[in-house]
């Protein structure tokens, strides 16, 4: 999926400042990844690339059928693991994968092969609760991936989690995604730096079209 801002700005509800402000840039298939502080706008950038948000200023973009935002669109075309998760609590982790490829029309076919791609078949009937935290964040990418989403945001997928699952997660990104995946990761964690050279630094200024991406 081509996911497009042109000139974006975005000032929350009885904000004083914007969170940023004439954003343009064009993010195409294969891996992105905003690194910057906590605070800077990351996860502000991926709910307004999914929908969740409108733009104060400027457009938000994308090459789908559906209109960004819409129920359609945030179902069939997104996949989205949040900070905090989300997991429905009182379901297991295969209930809650089967849950999110019934909500966007997808076979639950694949699920098991999710499951065992990112190392928690074993855990299927488990619930997150009973999960420890590396379990739960590869859960709850899983869940988002079962319906094989064009648009893939993940909010700091790997915060707190140590170096054997963060490079789990790091594998499935880089070598399981359908071809064709947009997958921008918002992360301040540099293990996650060589996954692409395609990273938008957000502690050197907010970048645009004229801030090209950089790995330094």
């Amino acid at each position: 999926m081509k996911l497009t801002f042109e000139k974006v700005g975005y000032r929350y509800p009885k904000g004083r400042e914007s969170v940023f402000e004439d954003f343009s840039y064009e993010f195409e298939a294969g891996i992105s990844i905003l690194k910057g502080y906590s605070g800077c706008g990351k996860s502000t950038l991926l709910r307004l690339g999914a929908g969740l948000l409108s733009p104060s200023q400027g457009v938000v973009r994308s090459d789908s059928k559906y209109r960004a935002g819409s129920s359609a669109y945030l179902r069939r075309e997104v996949g989205f693991v949040f900070q905090q998760l989300n997991l429905l609590p009182l379901a297991s982790v295969r209930r809650n994968a089967v849950l999110a490829a019934r909500f966007g029309g997808a076979s639950v076919k694949k699920i098991d092969k999710w499951l065992d791609v990112l190392g928690i078949a074993d855990l299927a009937k488990c619930r997150p609760q009973e999960l420890s935290g590396g379990q739960q964040q590869r859960a709850a990418l899983g869940r988002a991936l079962v319906k094989e989403p064009r648009l893939l945001l993940l909010d700091e997928p790997t915060s707190g989690l140590d170096d054997k699952n963060t490079e789990i997660i790091k594998h499935v990104v880089a070598n399981e995604l359908p071809s064709g995946t947009t997958c921008i990761i918002a992360t301040h964690d540099h293990r996650l730096l060589s996954l692409t050279n395609a990273i938008l630094d957000f502690n050197t200024g907010l970048p645009s079209s004229e801030h090209p991406a950089s790995v330094d």
